[in-house]
């Protein structure tokens, strides 16, 4: 076993176990009943491929019918990918590099590559009580509080998928201190 595959494994493993542990609201969605529920599960089989089964996700957030499958499909293939400054690939990833490779290949839409680009030139500002599946939410990390830096994509029940500098493809909640802290605005991407 190859030592990207074992970090893999152990940045997929804490990251389920940290959102366990930071929220059970999304383990609890009461709603009306309506629609199948199902996880998705991300095995390897012998040769170390991907392989989709229903069960439960490292992710932790339930897909329910509705949802877009394919977003979260393409979150789980970045998940665990390491960050890279000016990549734009599974080998290594900025947040604004994987929200562009996203955005092309769920919604085939081409996005800018720089994260506030993406806010001021592809995206209608929205309220953060606005946010659906796919939107863009976009933060400020740096000393200037009022200059984005930072961006992800909304995926539901609080919980966005972006390339973290010192973690890599991960998925947090908005919810979390730092996030609330950084937090600048939401986009909805033009013509979506």
């Amino acid at each position: 076993m190859d030592i990207k595959r074992l970090a893999k494994i152990a940045m997929s493993v804490t990251l389920a176990l940290t959102i366990a542990t930071t929220s059970v609201s999304c383990h609890r969605n009461g709603g009306s009943g309506k629609g199948r529920r199902e996880y998705i599960k991300s095995t390897r089989d012998k040769k170390g491929k991907k392989d989709k089964q229903q069960g439960s996700d490292l992710s932790g957030i339930k897909i329910e019918k509705g949802d877009n499958r394919k977003l979260y499909e393409a979150a789980e293939r970045w998940l665990g990918t390491p960050y890279r400054y000016g990549g734009h690939s599974h080998d290594g990833t900025d947040c604004s590099g994987m929200v562009m490779e996203m955005y092309k290949e769920v919604y085939g839409v081409d996005l800018e590559r720089n994260s506030a680009e993406q806010f001021n030139k592809n995206c209608h500002k929205i309220g953060k009580d606005k946010l659906r599946e796919g939107d863009l939410v976009f933060f400020a990390t740096g000393k200037n509080r009022d200059r984005i830096n930072h961006v992800g994509i909304y995926l539901k029940d609080r919980y966005f998928v972006h390339a973290s500098s010192s973690r890599g493809v991960i998925i947090s909640s908005l919810e979390e201190e730092y996030w609330e802290r950084h937090y600048v605005a939401s986009g909805r991407v033009k013509g979506r």
